[in-house]
């Protein structure tokens, strides 16, 4: 017997060899993230899909298997035990005669209201566009509707429904991005979905027949391009409850682009109802590259925590972007809370505490002007100015290499307001904007001014004050950035001591 089966077992050493190296090979191109999700291969845009179930957190996401550049949607899929290590998975739905696999959500059936359970778990179901592309170049305007496709498995497999479409398309351009939540109060479903310029909202108490509710934002927020990828939840603030609407936009976001607005507000079970009659233009991060984002179904009563995930690109050069073999990477996990911010509530955010995981060296010193310290370009910062004490107008940090190239994240008092600059910062040449310095007004108040920042090599995520300003950039340097220096114009800059964090590969 041994004799018999030591070749199938010397063939599963060398798969297991093979396999190991192809994932080294994989995860160390040039300028790839090292603890941000990113499929093995070629284009990936939007997350799809976050769901928790039993004991697994669910990314699915846009995907192209065949470029690295947009073309015939499909779901991708991995898995994660805590948010940060990552597991590849085959993909989950392909596209079919009624079109490519557009973005969506993933619900738990735990009750099975919609009849389609077999075996031992409740059904997950994703729900989703279809886009057809027939249909859209015949020139009519029903080409995108809404499907739903169930596992039973866990979500290793899924089965289309077999009466699909559930939501017909009433003659509306841009009709997609179905978000669903199951609201206990009403003991009924609740889909918010993009159309054109607005957000309808529908319900269900089985997840195959819809009905629609209502309509949001006609004339209400930022309108600079179509809205897209809309999601709906509530937020403790202070003694009450605030609903919070995310509402993705393409482009007119604050910088250029792509970016992600949010409304606060009330809903009553059938509409939404803004605070301020939605005259506010608000935005969840004031970076270039966080779009799309949605939070997660299913996280257990006693987590509690609001968890999204963004798309690390922007739409104005995502698929310009110089990456060889693949393209995009997701932004870390965030919880999101509200803060009242000079009487008004604000979406705030903040990394997840999972991420301390892959805290290695830490380095406690005091910076000081024009002197640097090096770093290992994986790396998580945590420092605080003082702005009474400083007579600096302006100041911030450079993250530079031996190559002389740097990117730049400063302060200027007078303007209240925080920049990045990524114009030397590598490759900038294949888009006309990419350049562009990014601003962000500050909000919060106080004398002491903090910055928690995340490196990888080639993104920068900022939470300042304790995640009140948010702004996230990526880069292409031709080396590694790895060394810090705090710069001043005009003055001294008093700051607190320094920490730093080495991180580690969740590839390696």
């Amino acid at each position: 017997m041994y004799k018999i089966f030591r070749p199938v077992y010397l063939l599963a050493v060398i798969l297991l060899l093979a396999s190991s190296c192809k994932t080294e090979q994989t995860y160390n191109e040039k300028n790839r993230l090292q603890y941000h999700f990113s499929p093995e291969k070629h284009w990936m845009n939007d997350p799809n899909g976050l769901v928790w179930f039993e004991g697994e957190y669910h990314l699915f996401y846009q995907y192209y298997p065949d470029s690295t550049v947009w073309g015939p949607m499909h779901w991708g899929h991995a898995v994660s035990n805590d948010l940060v290590h990552w597991k590849n998975l085959p993909i989950a739905l392909y596209p079919d005669s009624l079109g490519y696999i557009f973005s969506g959500s993933a619900v738990i059936d735990r009750n099975n209201r919609s009849g389609l359970q077999s075996g031992d778990y409740p059904p997950m179901i994703a729900v989703f566009t279809q886009h057809s592309e027939k249909r859209l170049k015949e020139g009519r305007t029903d080409y995108q509707n809404q499907s739903i496709a169930y596992s039973n498995d866990k979500g290793r497999t899924f089965k289309k429904y077999e009466h699909n479409p559930v939501i017909a398309n009433p003659g509306e351009k841009d009709f997609r991005d179905p978000k669903v939540i199951y609201i206990d109060d009403l003991d009924k479903w609740v889909m918010v979905l993009a159309a054109g310029q607005k957000v309808e909202f529908y319900s269900s108490v089985n997840l195959l027949k819809w009905e629609h509710m209502s309509d949001f934002g006609t004339g209400m927020g930022a309108h600079g391009g179509v809205w897209e990828c809309p999601d709906l939840f509530p937020l403790s603030y202070g003694d009450t409850i605030k609903w919070v609407l995310l509402v993705s936009i393409n482009p007119g976001g604050p910088n250029g682009g792509s970016a992600t607005q949010y409304f606060t507000g009330d809903f009553d079970g059938t509409k939404f109802i803004p605070d301020n009659n939605g005259d506010t233009i608000s935005w969840l991060d004031y970076g270039p590259d966080d779009y799309a984002g949605v939070t997660y179904s299913g996280i257990p009563p006693e987590d509690g925590r609001r968890i999204l995930i963004g798309w690390m690109n922007n739409w104005a050069y995502a698929q310009l972007v110089p990456t060889s073999g693949w393209r995009s990477s997701m932004t870390l996990p965030r919880r999101l809370f509200l803060r009242e911010i000079n009487g008004t509530p604000r979406v705030c955010s903040s990394p997840v505490r999972e991420i301390n995981s892959l805290r290695t060296a830490v380095h406690d010193t005091r910076l000081v002007p024009d002197s640097s310290f090096a770093i290992s370009g994986l790396n998580e910062f945590m420092l605080n100015f003082d702005l009474a004490g400083s007579g600096s107008e302006e100041f911030g940090l450079v993250f530079s290499n031996s190559m002389n190239e740097k990117l730049v994240i400063g302060f200027n008092k007078k303007d209240n307001r925080f920049y990045m600059d990524r114009s030397k910062c590598g490759m900038t040449g294949f888009s006309p904007v990419f350049a562009d310095r990014t601003y962000a007004p500050r909000f919060a108040d106080g004398d002491t001014l903090k910055m928690h920042l995340f490196l990888d090599h080639g993104s920068l995520e900022m939470f300042a004050d304790d995640g009140v300003e948010v702004m996230t950039e990526t880069f292409f340097p031709d080396q590694d950035l790895n060394r810090i220096t705090i710069f001043t114009n005009g003055g001294d800059i008093k700051t607190y001591r320094c920490t730093i964090w080495d991180l580690k590969s969740i590839w390696h």
